[in-house]
């Protein structure tokens, strides 16, 4: 099978992620029923992980038991990158060993130059630029609650940075309105905004988050501060204040809006605990739901 890497949304079709999702749907259901899904026996995962994580290494750990296969937690001071090897040669040695990679970094030329001088299929667990692996499994909890992505209006209130730049590039991927509200300067780069244009996405920017929020189908947030900002936290606190997602802004969204948020929270900034633990609330179910679908992503480029 030959070699593909998925270090943007935009590196799987509309159709791979249609194909993603059934098999993410199929997974969760055999693991529910506890049935045996060893489909990577003998096959190793290296996971490099620049970056702290919860969902990303647990699920990826609890994906490649499930398939019967072996994870490999790789943090950078343990291996010789660490010590001065280069990423070039790290791709190429790990080659050898291993049957797919993982990388969560702190730039995004990192996986870039893994992807370039491995072997093995290379996977962006988050770099600066993108998230492709949560908005798979926020694909999947939107599909589960709506059944579609045509005529949704999925609503971004916050920081334009990495998972928004992937939701953004994801929408105009399956047919998604998508509306950012954000201060102007943390809007998604213009890159962004121009790729999603070229790829037929119909996308609006505000500053003005009632103005996003009227008759949204999902309302998305994140935290203002995320990880490599913590410099600018009390101007970030600042410039933010009336962004938060609580239950004033959700009336002005439909009556069945769907929340959601990729973790972690701040509650009481980005979201309120009523709003993040109410009725419209599918966080837990989309936490839930980064594992099914990041095992039909490695089965697919592993399998």
């Amino acid at each position: 099978m030959m070699k593909r890497d998925i270090l943007s949304i935009t590196d799987l079709s509309r159709e791979d992620i249609y194909e993603i999702l059934e098999s993410a749907a199929d997974l969760k259901e055999k693991r529910k029923s506890g049935e045996s899904t060893e489909y990577l026996k003998n096959k190793s995962l290296g996971m490099i992980f620049e970056k702290s994580s919860t969902r990303t290494r647990v699920s990826f750990e609890v994906a490649m038991t499930d398939f019967g296969g072996h994870s490999l937690y790789l943090n950078p001071k343990d291996i010789q990158v660490g010590r001065g090897e280069t990423i070039e040669d790290t791709a190429k040695t790990l080659s050898g060993y291993l049957h797919g990679l993982i990388a969560r970094v702190m730039s995004h030329e990192t996986v870039t130059k893994l992807a370039n001088y491995s072997t093995i299929p290379v996977i962006n667990a988050l770099s600066d630029r993108e998230h492709p692996c949560q908005i798979l499994g926020d694909f999947m909890t939107i599909m589960e609650y709506k059944n579609r992505f045509k005529g949704i209006k999925f609503t971004w209130i916050g920081d334009g940075n990495n998972v928004c730049n992937s939701a953004l590039l994801g929408s105009a991927i399956v047919d998604m309105e998508f509306t950012v509200a954000c201060p102007k300067e943390y809007r998604p780069k213009t890159e962004f905004l121009e790729k999603a244009k070229f790829l037929g996405g119909k996308f609006k920017i505000t500053d003005d988050p009632k103005i996003a929020a009227k008759d949204a189908d999902i309302i998305y947030t994140d935290v203002w501060i995320s990880m490599g900002d913590e410099a600018e936290q009390e101007k970030r606190l600042r410039d933010f204040a009336s962004y938060q997602v609580n239950t004033k802004l959700l009336s002005f969204a439909k009556p069945d809006v769907m929340v959601m948020h990729c973790l972690p929270a701040r509650r009481g900034l980005e979201i309120t605990d009523e709003v993040m633990d109410g009725p419209n609330s599918a966080i837990f179910e989309q936490a839930e739901n980064r594992l099914h679908s990041q095992k039909a992503l490695i089965l697919k480029l592993m399998g």
